[in-house]
């Protein structure tokens, strides 16, 4: 529980960085990874935030040998108000009454979620420790297909030019089944940490497929995710690829692992509502940022006759 807390809180600061970081920076794109890259590591302030989110990771392998997934997930989601709080005071970003009613309902879906896992069945404390090589790629490889074929969509859309700003949805949709990947990668990692000899653990990781997508996600993730990140607001990409992450990991890891679903009634109909009601409201937020449409550009201002 305290590793999950601090990874909340060091996930948190570290996006809140690397915003601030970004908004100071020349428009990066996708299409130029070395600029991205050259931008972003000349940044004192998004080193202090990629350092951040690296801590980040490492508490998550602490949370991922001792808890199951899902009550993992559970946690971890909760430090979207962290992440919405800092925001507002230190991005100056403000929701709309829509954002907050639907940030208030994935909250909402993901604590049935965090209550399903209450009880004194064997479930509740089941951690999973394996999960056959082929069901991991068979899971993972189409997953990460579709995440850079719909962050590709979301471009090409963003690229037309009387289209309204986007809010970030696709992008965190996108990012978010990409780190769901990371995620799970990263569950795989950790139970290699409980093996006896480093070199032996090392050498049965090495012939494992976690590592390789680790360097897949965590490549094209760094570049999509503060790519996408720049130009939309973190208080709202950051909860839908917290969210889409979580539901991710939540339900594909718990089978992959072979980590036991609730056997009492109420609490399977509170996991799977759960799990319903974050996908429907992900579908219905907003696509279109209405805060920056309604803002006239400078040079409008400039022209306008007195």
């Amino acid at each position: 529980m305290a590793a999950a807390l601090l990874a909340n809180v060091l996930y948190s600061t570290g996006f809140v960085l690397e915003k601030r970081a970004l908004a100071a920076l020349p428009q990066v794109t996708v299409r130029e990874p070395a600029k991205l890259l050259r931008l972003v590591l000349g940044s004192p302030l998004w080193i202090g935030g990629s350092l951040s989110l690296a801590a980040g990771f490492a508490a998550q392998l602490v949370v991922y040998r001792t808890l199951p997934i899902a009550a993992a997930q559970g946690i971890f989601v909760s430090g979207l108000v962290l992440l919405v709080l800092l925001s507002a005071r230190l991005l100056g970003e403000e929701t709309t009454g829509r954002e907050r009613y639907a940030l208030g309902a994935i909250l909402a879906a993901l604590l049935m979620v965090v209550l399903s896992l209450r009880g004194d069945g064997e479930d509740t404390v089941t951690v999973g420790s394996e999960a056959p090589y082929p069901l991991i790629l068979l899971v993972c490889v189409p997953s990460l297909a579709a995440g850079v074929w719909l962050y590709g969509s979301a471009e090409r859309r963003a690229r037309h030019r009387h289209r309204l700003p986007t809010t970030g949805v696709e992008y965190g949709v996108a990012v978010g089944v990409l780190y769901g990947v990371s995620s799970l990668a990263i569950k795989g990692v950790s139970n290699y940490l409980t093996a006896g000899g480093i070199s032996e653990a090392v050498l049965d990781l090495l012939r494992s497929p976690y590592p390789y997508l680790l360097l897949f996600t965590g490549a094209f993730g760094l570049v999509m995710s503060q790519a996408a990140l720049q130009r939309c607001r973190a208080s709202l990409i950051v909860p839908v690829c917290t969210t889409v992450t979580c539901l991710y990991t939540a339900v594909l890891g718990t089978l992959s692992f072979g980590e036991a679903l609730p056997q009492e009634p109420l609490r399977l109909a509170l996991r799977l509502a759960g799990t319903a009601l974050a996908i429907t409201v992900l579908l219905a937020m907003p696509k279109h940022d209405r805060q920056a449409a309604a803002q006239p550009p400078v040079a409008a201002k400039e022209l306008t006759p007195p």
